[in-house]
C-alpha cells in the first residue's frame, strides 16, 4: 500500500473510533434519560389519580345530592342514632 493510503486508513480508523466512543456515551446517557422519564411518568400517574379523587370529592360537595348527603351524615344521623338509643332504653325499661 501507498503512504497516502495508509494515512487515509489511519484517519478513517481514528474517525470511526471517535464516533464509536461518542455513540457508546450517547447510548449510556439515553438509558439514564429513559429511567428518569419513567419516574416522571409514574409521578404523573399518581398526580392524575389524586386529582381524580379530588374532583370526585369536590363534585360530591358541590352537587345538591352530595350536599344533602353530607348534611344528613353530619347532623341528622347522629341525632337519629341518639333518638333510637333513647327509644330502645325506654322500651327495655318498660319491659323489665
Amino acid at each position: 500500500m501507498n503512504t497516502a493510503e495508509w494515512i487515509l486508513v489511519a484517519i478513517l480508523s481514528v474517525t470511526l473510533l471517535i464516533f464509536l466512543i461518542v455513540g457508546i456515551i450517547l447510548v449510556i446517557a439515553l438509558i439514564g434519560l429513559t429511567k428518569e422519564a419513567k419516574k416522571v411518568v409514574e409521578k404523573g400517574q399518581d398526580i392524575a389519580e389524586n386529582a381524580n379523587g379530588i374532583v370526585n370529592n369536590v363534585k360530591g360537595m358541590t352537587s345538591i345530592g352530595g350536599t344533602v348527603e353530607m348534611f344528613v351524615d353530619k347532623y341528622v344521623t347522629p341525632k337519629l342514632k341518639e333518638k333510637l338509643k333513647e327509644d330502645k332504653e325506654k322500651k327495655d325499661g318498660r319491659k323489665k
